[in-house]
């Protein structure tokens, strides 16, 4: 999608978006680094946009690994349709949802969550239910990382997960975050 039409976009539909400009190449990279080449099989994508960061995943990912993207907008949905891999399996669904469209699948876990999705715009509740549903479908080490541009809500993730870390991605516009959380061993 065209810096334009994405400008546009995120401005008409900002409380979906949570932003006005895509995510930059080195919050991209960062967002995809964490993925375990031959231990990330199924990764999951929530609130993929117009597929910045979804680009970046495929090239981290295993050839035999499935990305399932979950976009809530029917008109980024068409973009993202534009990827020609077959690993990728696009849902046009909110993240809420994820687990009647995973069972579908036959799949009970998942080994990485890459999420995009605004969560400083959404109800608490519905964040609090995204996230929690997010943990419990993580195998026992998996990882949930999220972007976002305050470090203030590190909190939260820590009140879910236990286990973040955070990286400051300076040569993104605006500057931004990654947070790392990694479901306890122990945990569940």
């Amino acid at each position: 999608m065209k810096k334009v039409k994405y400008l546009v976009h995120s401005l008409k539909n900002f409380q979906e978006m949570g932003t006005v400009i895509r995510s930059g190449a080195a919050m991209c990279r960062k967002m995809s680094q964490f993925i375990r080449k031959t231990d990330d099989l199924i990764i999951v994508e929530l609130g993929a946009g117009d597929g910045a960061i979804t680009s970046y995943i495929l090239e981290a990912m295993s050839p035999d690994a499935r990305l399932f993207v979950f976009e809530i907008n029917p008109e980024l949905c068409d973009v993202i349709a534009k990827i020609d891999d077959h690993r990728v399996i696009l849902i046009n669904d909110g993240a809420q949802n994820m687990l009647s469209h995973l069972t579908k699948y036959h799949i009970t876990e998942v080994d990485t969550i890459i999420s995009a999705i605004p969560f400083l715009v959404l109800p608490d509740d519905l964040t609090q239910e995204i996230l929690l549903l997010s943990k419990k479908l993580l195998k026992r080490g998996g990882m949930f990382i999220q972007m976002h541009y305050v470090q203030s809500i590190k909190k939260m993730y820590k009140t879910i997960f236990g286990n973040v870390e955070t990286y400051f991605v300076p040569l993104n516009i605006p500057p931004g975050y990654v947070f790392r959380c990694e479901k306890d061993q122990i945990n569940i």
